[in-house]
């Protein structure tokens, strides 16, 4: 059984990776309900939260049903984390997750996200602080390291278990590297096979099937995989992947049709009622390729869904594919 304190996930917990406009409460709510273990939100900006910025005050939002859930804070100031850190916990989250792996420049060069892996002794007093100021679980995402003549992740990852953080999701990559290329998980195992490392070790990177998760769970001996990119506009992958492991083998049948429109409609849903028909009805473009991936001859039905507008047009092409195919 994996734990991160007193918090049980299960034997090889598949955890969803906290995404920018992507991982917020609606489709959080549709990857639950296909077998995610463990959630965390869209990273929040401890500026942005300090000075009461409504996109930052509005990704605090988390719901009973989605728990265990974390939230994840990024920032650059050690003081503005602990801070952060404070009105967070107010919200009663069960874990709280800093968010050191985050690649774009916009964070990463002003010393935020990844951009911390060039100064790790910040790395670690920061972690220490946040740690201090919590009773709640403080958990890390982060990279390899900010280049390839850097990649200090196994000595980086004791430091941090050594002052108080109770997981470490380590994504495949260096900040360079952005998402290119193949994730070199051999470093991840160095970490988990370290025989100093106490608390549970996730792989992230490059994890879109059935078959990779269980090779890289052999392969690597991690304790469970974060999921991201696979699983926008597939909330099924986590059932997939779990169905897999249970039977030895076995693939799940792909949705059919009708649940994949079914899962559309409700997100499309969910996502207008959360954040309101403009924005709502823009962030759900990313997921629609993947809703009706493999589908052949669709291509004239996306590109309905991604220019249209018109909640009303949107929800006759949904309805229009689900007779069509």
């Amino acid at each position: 059984m994996v734990k991160i304190r007193d918090i049980e996930l299960g034997d090889f917990p598949l955890l969803l990776a906290p995404m920018e406009d992507v991982s917020d409460p609606p489709f959080r709510k549709l990857c639950k309900q296909h077998g995610a273990d463990l959630m965390y939100t869209e990273f929040i900006s401890s500026e942005g939260l300090i000075r009461d910025a409504a996109k930052s005050v509005q990704k605090l939002d988390i719901y009973e049903y989605e728990r265990p859930i974390g939230i994840q804070i990024f920032g650059s100031e050690i003081e503005s984390m602990k801070r952060t850190t404070e009105i967070v916990e107010k919200t009663n989250p069960d874990i709280i997750d800093i968010n050191y792996g985050c690649p774009v420049k916009k964070v990463a060069c002003k010393g935020a996200g990844a951009g911390i892996l060039q100064d790790i002794p910040k790395m670690v007093e920061m972690t220490k602080e946040i740690v201090k100021t919590t009773h709640l679980p403080v958990t890390v995402k982060t990279r390899l390291g900010w280049d390839d003549d850097t990649k200090y992740i196994v000595e980086v990852a004791e430091r941090l278990q050594d002052v108080g953080i109770e997981a470490i999701s380590i994504h495949g990559r260096t900040r360079k590297q952005m998402y290119k290329g193949d994730a070199d998980w051999s470093l991840i195992a160095e970490v988990k096979n370290n025989s100093r490392m106490r608390i549970p070790v996730f792989g992230n990177g490059d994890i879109d099937s059935p078959q990779k998760a269980v090779e890289y769970k052999n392969r690597y001996g991690v304790d469970g995989v974060m999921i991201g990119r696979a699983a926008i506009g597939y909330p099924w992958i986590f059932r997939e992947i779990k169905h897999f492991i249970e039977t030895g083998g076995e693939e799940l049948a792909k949705p059919e049709i009708g649940e994949r429109v079914g899962a559309a409609k409700e997100h499309l849903r969910m996502s207008v009622e959360w954040k309101g028909e403009i924005l709502g009805i823009n962030e759900m473009k990313r997921h629609y390729t993947n809703y009706f991936k493999g589908i052949s001859h669709f291509k004239p039905y996306r590109t309905k869904l991604v220019t249209s507008m018109d909640l009303a047009e949107i929800n006759d092409t949904l309805d229009e594919i689900l007779v069509s195919f």
